[in-house]
């Protein structure tokens, strides 16, 4: 007999610790890393527009010389609130290495475990402007009228603003990894 197929939570309160938000917090293992300090926000909204209030929310990036090592945890968690609102404090990420003699626009991967989704989601949040996103090779093969649902828009100073649609209209390009 075929079991039921069975939603991504909504669970987030046992594995939730709002600290991890926060990448450079004092206790944290990031505690003294260098860097240009960010800000990254949003908000996640379902295929009705309805805010999705009950999403947890992680964070996985290079460290601001492009690199993953030990020395910088580019890892955060965080749950929307009831606004649907995230938040991740952190430091911006450098250009990755890429295939070939490639560089990768620096960019943060975000996945979304959330109700109804029977396997978390994943995205990324590139800076506007930065040059390397005219070369970026995964960018390149994302439709040109999509790519903005990957670019971060400057808010304040160091805040950087990416808000992600689950489905519908306007919906954000998700990555098949």
């Amino acid at each position: 007999m075929a079991t039921p197929h069975q939603t991504a939570g909504p669970f987030w309160h046992l594995i939730d610790f709002p600290a991890w938000a926060d990448l450079l917090r004092a206790d944290g293992p990031n505690a003294g890393a260098t860097g240009e300090r960010i800000v990254i926000e949003g908000s996640i909204t379902d295929g009705d527009g309805a805010l999705v209030t009950d999403a947890l929310v992680e964070i996985w990036h290079a460290d601001p010389d492009g690199r993953y090592d030990a020395a910088f945890q580019g890892f955060g968690r965080c749950a929307t609130d009831e606004a649907g609102r995230f938040r991740f404090t952190t430091l911006k990420p450098g250009p990755v290495p890429g295939r070939g003699n490639t560089l990768q626009a620096p960019h943060v991967q975000i996945s979304i475990f959330a109700r109804g989704l029977l396997s978390h989601v994943t995205t990324r949040l590139y800076f506007q402007g930065e040059a390397l996103n005219d070369t970026d090779p995964l960018l390149a093969l994302v439709p040109a009228e999509r790519r903005a649902t990957l670019i971060g828009q400057p808010m304040e100073p160091s805040t950087w603003r990416l808000d992600i649609r689950l489905r519908g209209g306007a919906e954000t390009v998700f990555l098949d990894i």
